[in-house]
């Protein structure tokens, strides 16, 4: 088998795979060296950790950091004042039973618990994928820029290819997709399917916690185990702590959405890299930082070195479907929910704990029965997962409530009406659908 990208969710695939008992499993990464100068924090809700540890995707030791409490703070009205401390005025201090991680943590431990079966080749660009002709002419591919020919249906009888960069062209048994926003994968198996741009950004950063101690009140302002939400109006930001790099250690990591700067030239999901921001735009931010939050947390934003800095804006997507003959996708290749639903990782783990579970429950034979399971359960979860990202992106920025007119009760009763009808802040209950 191949996995295209190497990431948290191809190498979820590859574990999952090899415990299936494939003979070997290739994962195929476009970055050339390790991937630990991804920083950028996670979080998993304590119940959906727990059944990941249980169901043996994660170690019961993996590294995380314990979140108690969200706390939605505001500015206050111009000439009152943010409190001594600069925090704002508290909305609500919600309960928040979640682990954070750090990414690159996180993506480590998964590497280290891989089987013997799974071979990691790094700086490997795939630039197409199609499935081998079974005599009905079935055939699917792209060129790497969403660019398809395909013929015929779900079917195919045959094994699956993968070409590269040099030209080289692959067979596989299977070929599974976990190569992100930009997935050729992706292309190949659903070519209409594409992202769609959610009208904001999301700025992010992570710096060391020691850093904080250069603030006024340094750390003691803000307890270990809080998770900051500072609303403002059109936007809101994200802050809380994630292990670092080095055990023992901790990294301050945010999340800032915010309006569509002026000089930003959209060009699919990509993001603006960390180090790559001039002076002016990182300038710009900050100013804008300072006008809109209380100064502790503009103060937060401001220690951010440029090199640990980087502009992503938010999309999301849906696919009709998973699969293509012996081609299927998952993670961001098949779904891309905004991060407000605090269930990226998670969403990633599961799928290939539906494809290991499928597996072992059909046995061997076809690849058929044991595909179309795995699309049935996740095609339905990952839709529900992006229209609750679209419902929270409204209800906390494009229409966000006035918030200076709410208190807690107030808060509660919007949060509710967020997720009504739906389980999946955090990611759905591991096996829900059977």
């Amino acid at each position: 088998m191949a996995v295209v990208g190497g990431s948290i969710a191809g190498s979820a695939f590859a574990g999952a795979a090899a415990r299936l008992g494939a003979e070997r499993v290739v994962v195929l990464e476009r970055s050339p060296g390790r991937l630990e100068d991804r920083g950028l924090g996670i979080c998993t809700h304590n119940d959906r950790f727990a059944e990941l540890v249980d169901a043996g995707h994660l170690a019961p030791d993996t590294r995380r950091h314990r979140l108690t409490v969200r706390s939605w703070v505001t500015r206050k009205p111009t000439g009152r004042g943010d409190g001594p401390q600069g925090r704002g005025r508290l909305l609500w201090a919600q309960p928040f039973p979640f682990h954070s991680h750090h990414w690159a943590v996180l993506w480590q431990a998964l590497r280290e618990s891989a089987p013997a079966a799974v071979e990691y080749r790094l700086g490997t660009t795939v630039t197409a994928v199609g499935n081998e002709s079974d005599g009905s002419n079935e055939s699917r591919r792209t060129d790497g820029h969403g660019g398809s020919n395909e013929s015929g249906g779900h079917g195919g009888h045959g094994g699956a290819w993968v070409e590269e960069a040099d030209g080289t062209r692959t067979p596989y048994d299977l070929v599974i997709g976990a190569d992100g926003y930009r997935s050729v994968v992706r292309a190949a198996v659903c070519p209409q399917a594409v992202p769609e741009y959610a009208g904001y950004v999301c700025w992010r950063g992570s710096f060391d916690s020691a850093l904080l101690a250069g603030l006024p009140g340094g750390a003691g302002v803000w307890p270990e185990e809080e998770c900051i939400t500072v609303c403002y109006r059109g936007g809101q930001v994200v802050i809380y702590r994630i292990p670092g790099l080095t055990p023992g250690t901790t990294q301050v990591n945010w999340v800032f959405y915010a309006p569509t700067p002026d000089w930003l030239r959209l060009d699919g999901p990509t993001a603006v890299a960390a180090g790559a921001l001039t002076d002016r735009q990182l300038d710009g931010m900050r100013e804008f930082a300072e006008r809109q939050l209380p100064p502790y947390w503009a103060g937060v934003i401001a220690l951010t070195p440029r090199e640990r800095t980087l502009l992503q804006p938010v999309y999301d997507l849906a696919t009709p479907h998973r699969i293509a003959g012996r081609l299927f996708i998952g993670g961001d290749a098949a779904t891309v929910v905004r991060p407000h639903n605090t269930s990226g990782a998670v969403k990633a783990l599961q799928d290939a704990h539906a494809f290991e579970q499928a597996g072992r429950r059909l046995g061997g034979g076809s690849w058929s029965p044991l595909l179309a399971a795995y699309d049935r359960e996740r095609t339905v979860a990952g839709l529900e997962l992006v229209n609750l990202g679209r419902t929270l992106g409204r209800a906390q920025v494009t229409a966000a409530p006035d918030w200076s007119a709410m208190d807690e009760p107030a808060m509660a009763v919007w949060w509710r009406e967020q997720l009504t009808g739906s389980g999946g802040f955090g990611g759905h209950a591991l096996g829900r659908t059977g």
